[in-house]
C-alpha cells in the first residue's frame, strides 16, 4: 500500500457473529466479507471479539494485512489502498453488557488485545454469548479497554432497553471520562442527538448492529471515515480527531423505538397518557418510552446545534426493502432479488444505487423504483413512526388524520 493516501472508508463497526443470541448461523467471516462487498462496505467490525470460538474463526479465516486490519486469507488487496478487492476488510470489535445492562461498543487494536481484555472481564461464563454480560460498571470496562489501547463508547445510546440514556442522565454518570464516540442507534440521528449539550464534543457513529449478513441488514447504517492509512492507528486517529465525513442510516421514525408505544399491541401513546397509566397498556402490555421523548427530556436546546466537526447525516433504507415497498407484498423473494442483483451488478454496490447512481440510469432498469429512490433522496415520502419494538412504515400517500392521528406527530411537536 502506498503510504499516506487519504481515502474514505464506508464502515459498519457494530455487528454480531453466529455465537450471539438471535443471530443467523450465516454470520461467519467467509459469508460476511463478500456480502459486505456487495453492500459497498470497505471496513466491517468483527463483533463478538471476546468469544473464544469466534476469535479462533477469525484466526483461521483471515490474515492481518496491516496493524489491526484483517481480510480473508485468500483475498487480494488493492496495491494502492490495501483494501480487499473481493470482500471487505475487518477490524476487531465487540459489544459488552455491563452490570446495569448498558451496552458498550469496543474497537480493538489486535487479536492479542482481545485475548488480554477477555481475561480481565468479570463474567460468569464469557463464552455463553457472543455479547458477554459482565459484573462491571461502564467506567471499569473503559479502564480495561484503555489498558489495551482500545476505543469505547455507548451502543445505541438512546434505546429504551439496554442503553446508556435508559439508565443514566449523563454519559459522565456511566464513564469517568468522555467516551471515544457515541453510537446513535436506528431510532435517532444527529438532528436529534445534537439537541444535547454534553454530546457536542463527542463523535457520533451509525452502525447496523446486524444479526444477519445479507445487505438489507449489514450496513443498513454505516459511516464514511477519512483515513491516511489502512490500519488500526489510522482508524483510532480518525475517530478521535473527528474525521468522520458522513453518517448514513435510517430515518429515525423507522426505528423500532422511536415513539412511546406498547411492546405487545404497538399502540402509540402520548407520554402524559402513558405515565398516567403507569406505563401499562390496556391490552396488558408494557409501554416503552420512545427515543424521541427521551431525547426531549435530555435536551438543552429546542433545535439541533451542530458543532463544526459534525458531518451530515444521510437517511437511507435497504434497497431490497425499497423494491418490496414499490411492488407490494404479493411479489416473491426471487423477484425482489432479481431486481436487486441487476442494479448492484450495474452500479457495483447497493450503496452506490442508494446514494450515488444517476436516477436516469436507474430509470432505464426500473422507472417505478427510480421514482421512490428520488423521493427518498428528496425526503418527500410519508412515514408512520415505529415504537414498542415494531419498525416504522413508509407510505406513498399522506395518512388520514383519523387513521394515524398520533403516528404523524414529529419530534418537533415536543418543542412547540
Amino acid at each position: 500500500m502506498i503510504d499516506g493516501i487519504r481515502m474514505i472508508l464506508s464502515s459498519d463497526l457494530h455487528i454480531h457473529s453466529c455465537f450471539s443470541r438471535a443471530t443467523s448461523k450465516n454470520m461467519v467471516i467467509d459469508t460476511i466479507a463478500p456480502q459486505a462487498k456487495l453492500k459497498g462496505l470497505d471496513l466491517v467490525g468483527t463483533g463478538d471479539a471476546f468469544h473464544f470460538q469466534w476469535l479462533q474463526m477469525i484466526k483461521n479465516y483471515t490474515k492481518e494485512i496491516d496493524e489491526g486490519i484483517y481480510a480473508l486469507k485468500d483475498s487480494k488487496e488493492d496495491p494502492e489502498t490495501g483494501l480487499s478487492v473481493d470482500g471487505c476488510n475487518f477490524i476487531l470489535t465487540s459489544e459488552v453488557e455491563d452490570r446495569k445492562r448498558v451496552h458498550h461498543l469496543i474497537i480493538l487494536p489486535s487479536i492479542e488485545s482481545a485475548q488480554g481484555i477477555r481475561e480481565e472481564l468479570k463474567a460468569n461464563n464469557i463464552d455463553s454469548d457472543g455479547r458477554p454480560r459482565v459484573r462491571m460498571t461502564g467506567a471499569e470496562i473503559m479502564d480495561v479497554v484503555y489498558e489495551f489501547d482500545g476505543l469505547i463508547g455507548p451502543s445505541h445510546a438512546f434505546t429504551p432497553w439496554t442503553s446508556l440514556y435508559k439508565e443514566y442522565e449523563s454519559v459522565y454518570d456511566c464513564y469517568t471520562k468522555k467516551p471515544d464516540f457515541l453510537e446513535l442507534g436506528l431510532s435517532a440521528d444527529t438532528d436529534m442527538a445534537d439537541r444535547i449539550e454534553e454530546l457536542q464534543d463527542i463523535p457520533f457513529l451509525s452502525n447496523s448492529d446486524a444479526h444477519s449478513p445479507w445487505p438489507h441488514r449489514l450496513g443498513r447504517e454505516f459511516n464514511e471515515i477519512e483515513v491516511k492509512n489502512l490500519n488500526f492507528r489510522a482508524i483510532k486517529d480518525a475517530i478521535s480527531k473527528k474525521r468522520i465525513k458522513a453518517n448514513y442510516g435510517f430515518d429515525p421514525r423507522l426505528g423500532k423505538y422511536h415513539k412511546t408505544a406498547c411492546t405487545r399491541c404497538y399502540k402509540v401513546f402520548d407520554i402524559e397518557d402513558a405515565l398516567g397509566m403507569k406505563m401499562k397498556c390496556p391490552c396488558g402490555g408494557t409501554i416503552k418510552k420512545g427515543v424521541d421523548y427521551r431525547i426531549y427530556e435530555l435536551s438543552t436546546w429546542n433545535k439541533p446545534h451542530h458543532p463544526p466537526h459534525r458531518p451530515p447525516y444521510i437517511h437511507i433504507l435497504p434497497l431490497a426493502e425499497i423494491i418490496s415497498l414499490v411492488y407490494g407484498k404479493g411479489v416473491t423473494t426471487v423477484f425482489i432479488q432479481n431486481i436487486w442483483k441487476e442494479l448492484v451488478q450495474k452500479f457495483k454496490s447497493e450503496i452506490n444505487v442508494l446514494i450515488y447512481a444517476s436516477l436516469n440510469e436507474i430509470e432505464e432498469i426500473d422507472q417505478k423504483l427510480a421514482e421512490v429512490i428520488r423521493s427518498f433522496r428528496n425526503k418527500t415520502l410519508y412515514m408512520v413512526p415505529g415504537g414498542g419494538g415494531r419498525y416504522g412504515k413508509i407510505l406513498f400517500e399522506e395518512p388520514k388524520l383519523d387513521e394515524h392521528s398520533s403516528d404523524i406527530t414529529t419530534l418537533d411537536s415536543y418543542f412547540k
